[in-house]
């Protein structure tokens, strides 16, 4: 990750007192490592860059992109347990997604754009809210809250979206026009030559930044994701 960011963002632990050991026994040390994210794609290097949706306090995600990754991203978060909703006034593109998701099962829920019902987040029950509401979705009715993210899926650089980029904890850009790429990268602060790659990225390729930190993501779909999706495509 540039500047050494780490998209995950784990649950905070009680507060024990710390733990030493003699640095010769440092060989013997092994770390669990649990599912705690969502792989969004590979870096550079094909290195699983993992974002952490489920957080103790109100998540916010705006995804600058296609329908193809978000769907992608919902696919993925209610395969790791999670209660997916999608506000929508398009249910007609995610009907096949959800009857395949849901084994019987309602993983994943659609409702009409304003009509989701509160959710009940839980730490054993997360949920992710993805607002698929088009250029200038309305503000929800259901917010970001411990337990409960939002991921607002815009198709462009609408009039709405400096203020909920601004507002945002996570912001994922896929390819957009120059004049856009220059209006993202002065409200998130990037370099210029980020500035300079976001209107050249090849479909699937997500720049995830923050204010601080950024790393390109090329998602790559499963078997199984590209039979019900098809290919990374950048525009629906």
């Amino acid at each position: 990750m540039a500047n050494g960011m780490s998209l995950m963002q784990g649950l905070r632990g009680p507060r024990r007192a710390g733990h030493s050991l003699p640095a010769d026994h440092l060989s013997a040390l092994s770390l669990p490592i649990g599912d705690d994210g969502v792989v969004v794609g590979n870096d550079a290097e094909g290195r699983p860059q993992v974002v952490g949706f489920h957080h103790p306090v109100p998540y916010d995600v705006v995804l600058i992109g296609g329908l193809w990754t978000a769907q992608v991203l919902a696919l993925r978060t209610a395969g790791t347990g999670a209660r997916v909703v999608v506000e929508t006034g398009r249910a007609q593109v995610w009907t096949n997604l959800v009857q395949a998701a849901g084994a019987g099962q309602e993983c994943i829920t659609l409702h009409d754009v304003g009509q989701v019902p509160p959710m009940g987040p839980t730490v054993g029950s997360p949920v992710l809210v993805v607002r698929d509401c088009g250029m200038r979705p309305p503000r929800g009715r259901v917010a970001s809250s411990a337990w409960q993210s939002v991921l607002t899926l815009l198709p462009y650089l609408s009039p709405v979206a400096p203020r909920l980029v601004r507002n945002s904890a996570l912001v994922g850009v896929q390819r957009v026009s120059p004049d856009e790429a220059r209006q993202i990268g002065r409200i998130m602060q990037l370099p210029q030559r980020d500035v300079e790659a976001l209107s050249t990225l090849g479909d699937g390729v997500t720049l995830w930044c923050t204010r601080r930190d950024r790393q390109y993501a090329l998602t790559q779909p499963t078997d199984a994701e590209s039979g019900l999706l098809g290919t990374a495509r950048r525009l629906d």
